[in-house]
């Protein structure tokens, strides 16, 4: 096994891997900014390594000052999580370079999997469906709409090499191409230093649904089934759940059989998310691959019994994995939460401050994962999710239900936060039906929201 890894990031993640270390006789190193001199990763690790000044920049993002402070502290390995550079291929080749273990797959393969429209040109070759689009990058206006002409709108222009739902615009019409291009490349330079764009059709209303894989450095890959991440706004998830409910087994079998196939194309090493849309007509289309953990990882872990990380830290040392792909079952059904400080009547603004209480649920099926503790500091600089609400069961309403009971119970104080109203989503109807799209939140939230204002808009749990 190794024996000492950094973390090379922040918030609940970084307090994740930790403590997944810590349980695998695994020195842990953490890294933090000057404004996370008290943040609980800094805490709790065995050892902690200012890298900067607030800003991201500065501290999680500066490569230098993360490799600096691996090889400092004698680590042989760096966990990257999620969000920051754990997508970055150029991270990843200097950890190589400095003779670190990047914990997560190789450079080459984030290089390839990072641009959207190399991943889109490889699953082509490999034979999984992907999103009819352009067959590369678009360069221009005209070109765009010449594609789009060609493939029917509504399209979607998208960064090449972004993701997180950023550098992306849908156009409906011809005339709306250039507009939505010059903002997409806009964004797309400011989030991600390249405005290469692709484009693609739009699939309306489509179910988002990701499958978990892991694979070995001996070529085994395996997936751990699929979760449904279709409840978002403006593309961010806000609630994940595993399995997808009403997937059929035929659908289920075919898209894991896809995500194996995408894993194996491109020569993938550790864990990782194979993204697809469904469409009304159950045809499901590859749309990326996320190289790295996912936030919404632990519903996977509810209804596998498979410990993501743990598994990361053994490919890592160069073990096998330890199971095939008739070992993994589902059993149950997970949901999970994503609670963040932001302020639901004010277009979900971040509401940064201190934390003057918080009262974290427990009992059966319960897990929560933050970073937060009494009187903590919720920073500016960085991304508002405060902690995942995890509830499991044996049925989907029974998971449902510990959800109700989880949120109901669970209070923080100080600073504003969405977990009202992912309280009042678990009680509505057509949630509870199941076989949602990503245009659900949108249709949904006014009255939500509506419920919420007339209940008293508390900033607390209700």
């Amino acid at each position: 096994m190794l024996k000492r890894v950094l973390i090379a990031n922040r918030g609940e993640i970084a307090v994740r891997i930790i403590r997944e270390c810590l349980d695998s006789s695994v020195e842990a190193v953490a890294v933090y900014s000057e404004a996370d001199a008290q943040a609980l990763h800094s805490i709790i690790a065995s050892r902690s390594v200012c890298i900067g000044g607030g800003r991201a920049q500065d501290s999680y993002l500066n490569i230098a000052n993360l490799i600096e402070a691996a090889k400092g502290t004698g680590c042989d390995a760096i966990h990257p999580g999620f969000g920051f550079l754990s997508e970055n291929s150029d991270f990843a080749r200097c950890c190589e370079e400095a003779g670190l273990v990047f914990i997560g797959p190789s450079s080459k393969v984030i290089g390839q999997m990072g641009s959207k429209a190399a991943a889109r040109a490889l699953m082509t070759e490999a034979g999984v469906p992907v999103v009819p689009g352009s067959d590369g990058i678009v360069k221009t206006p005209e070109e765009a709409e010449k594609i789009a002409a060609r493939i029917g709108f509504p399209v979607l222009l998208k960064a090449a090499n972004g993701g997180g739902g950023r550098g992306m615009r849908r156009a409906d019409t011809p005339e709306e191409i250039k507009t939505a291009f010059q903002a997409a490349k806009a964004e797309a330079e400011t989030c991600f230093a390249n405005g290469d764009l692709y484009i693609e059709k739009l699939i309306q209303h489509p179910r988002h649904i990701e499958f978990q894989i892991l694979a070995d450095r001996f070529g085994n890959v395996v997936h751990l089934g699929e979760r449904d991440c279709s409840i978002q706004r403006r593309n961010q998830k806000l609630v994940e759940e595993a399995p997808a409910w009403g997937l059929s087994e035929t659908l289920r079998s075919a898209m894991g059989e896809a995500a194996v196939k995408a894993a194996k194309a491109c020569g993938y090493e550790n864990a990782g998310t194979v993204e697809f849309v469904v469409d009304e007509n159950d045809r499901f289309y590859f749309i990326e691959m996320n190289t790295r953990i996912q936030v919404e990882h632990p519903v996977t872990e509810a209804v596998t019994g498979v410990n993501i990380v743990r598994e990361q830290l053994r490919i890592a040392s160069g073990l096998p994995l330890g199971f095939s792909q008739e070992d993994i079952k589902l059993n149950g059904h997970a949901l999970e939460c994503r609670i963040t400080a932001e302020d639901v009547f004010s277009d979900f603004a971040p509401c940064p401050g201190t934390v003057d209480f918080i009262h974290f649920p427990a009992g059966a099926g319960i897990r929560v994962d933050s970073a937060l503790y009494n009187g903590c500091a919720i920073s500016p600089y960085y991304d508002s999710m405060v902690a995942k609400v995890i509830a499991s069961g044996a049925t989907r309403l029974e998971a449902v239900r510990r959800m109700r009971r989880a949120l109901e119970e669970m209070v923080i104080t100080g600073v504003k936060t969405t977990l009202p109203v992912q309280h009042l989503l678990m009680y509505n109807q057509d949630f509870l039906r199941g076989g949602y799209d990503t245009g659900f939140l949108e249709t949904h939230l006014p009255e939500i929201l509506n419920i919420f204002k007339e209940a008293g808009g508390r900033d607390e749990s209700i």
